[in-house]
């Protein structure tokens, strides 16, 4: 057999990146040979292990010789003028998520990876555990068949107070308090859509906030944002999926689908990803021979199992490396191309204007019709301040805020929360 050719990669934000940093094992064949950050002291502390080139100015660092691709580790909301840039510079592109921070990312991403030719893998992980590929191997199969409604559920609770190696948030400015809460969807969106094949058309979201607004437990957004979402996604064949998260108490992520011949979830359990267990059952009317009424077990993996239980996120973090060496080397775009990358993240975006707008359905564009993305090339709605070139909306439903009480809210928050993000915050 010819030699697998191994693909040169840097990674870009090396805390959530540090996931991308060891692929240079069979199948995947990725040999990490540049990183970047912007925190030099944090940099040079990876670069003890890592010993490859590193860079604190992401223009320099996609320049470096013979790198042929680049994972996308930085900021939620800033994927997309570093992608743009990197595909410029002729390299494929894995993003982490969310895809885009507004709709006119949306149109300027796909335009960009139309015009460079080059893979671009969105890097929503969570449907590529056991589970995910059991239910999706078991509904192209036909065994509920066709979706009528689904549910995706991925709140993740703030738990403890000890303080973490990477902090979560590194000063007021950070992300995590700034989004809405529908924006970090696409753990509950991403496996419907990889299990059914389905796309989004429109949402309608109520966002979740007690009048008592120091009431979340550990006060963690004290006050400054709302705590979570619960949206209503009608999909392009009618059906309806039902998102739930993302900050509120109890952790909890969960699949569900009921079909035109049955239905299946994944079992609630503890653990971050849930016990992996699956379960299927069918109503005495659409029973056929050989057919067992309800059935629950723990599937096994497609392929790859010593590589995958090696992984993190139960797993699914190989299989994003995976598919984005297999689709560089077919030259292909991948599981979760450029337009389902933009499609997942708009149902957050659009999902906020919902909520802004008391539950309003709003439409969610078609980003592969190039007449339709048009009309949002000028939508630069965003809630995060800091994101450049964006119009600030609030995080929040309370009427009447203003920028400035915001970002003293905000302020307040992290002060507030300093012991539980880290004993030593990095200031911006």
């Amino acid at each position: 057999m010819a030699e697998t050719k191994t693909i040169k990669v840097g990674v870009f934000g090396i805390g959530r990146g540090s996931t991308y940093m060891g692929f240079n094992f069979d199948p995947t064949y990725m040999e990490l040979v540049a990183i970047c950050d912007k925190n030099e002291p944090r940099l040079e502390e990876m670069n003890k292990i890592r010993k490859v080139t590193a860079y604190t100015d992401f223009d320099e660092f996609i320049k470096h010789p013979g790198m042929e691709a680049v994972f996308l580790c930085n900021y939620f909301h800033e994927h997309t003028p570093f992608a743009i840039k990197a595909l410029k510079a002729g390299l494929h592109v894995f993003s982490e998520c969310a895809a885009i921070g507004t709709l006119k990312d949306g149109v300027e991403l796909c335009e960009a990876v139309e015009q460079s030719g080059k893979v671009y893998m969105m890097g929503e992980n969570y449907p590529f555990t056991k589970a995910g590929f059991e239910m999706k191997r078991l509904y192209d199969a036909g065994e509920i068949g066709e979706v009528m409604y689904a549910e995706g559920e991925y709140n993740h609770a703030p738990t403890g107070k000890s303080p973490t190696r990477w902090p979560s948030v590194d000063g007021p400015d950070h992300w995590r308090l700034w989004l809405g809460p529908t924006y970090y969807c696409t753990h509950s969106i991403g496996p419907l859509m990889f299990v059914t094949g389905r796309q989004p058309v429109s949402v309608n979201a109520r966002s979740i906030r007690l009048a008592d607004v120091n009431a979340h437990t550990m006060g963690i957004f004290k006050g400054c944002r709302d705590n979570g979402a619960v949206s209503m996604v009608t999909m392009d064949n009618g059906s309806v999926f039902r998102l739930f998260g993302t900050t509120l108490p109890g952790h909890s992520i969960y699949y569900r689908y009921h079909g035109t011949r049955g239905a299946m979830e994944t079992v609630r359990g503890p653990g971050y990803m849930g016990p992996g267990s699956v379960r299927v059952w069918h109503e005495p009317l659409h029973m056929k021979e050989g057919m067992v009424g309800e059935d629950t077990y723990y599937p096994n993996w497609p392929a790859y199992a010593t590589q995958a239980n090696k992984a993190g996120h139960a797993g699914s973090d190989f299989w994003l490396g995976y598919y984005f060496a297999e689709a560089i080397r077919n030259g292909k775009q991948p599981i979760f191309d450029v337009y389902d990358g933009c499609a997942m993240s708009a149902v957050g975006i659009c999902g906020w204007k919902s909520a802004l707008d008391g539950g309003k359905e709003v439409a969610i564009p078609n980003f592969r019709d190039k007449a339709e993305r048009e009309k949002y090339r000028e939508d630069n709605f965003c809630p995060v301040h800091s994101y450049e070139g964006t119009r600030w909306i609030p995080n929040t439903t309370r009427p009447g805020v203003t920028l400035e009480e915001q970002i003293r809210l905000t302020n307040e928050c992290y002060e507030y929360n300093i012991p539980y993000y880290s004993t030593q915050p990095i200031k911006h």
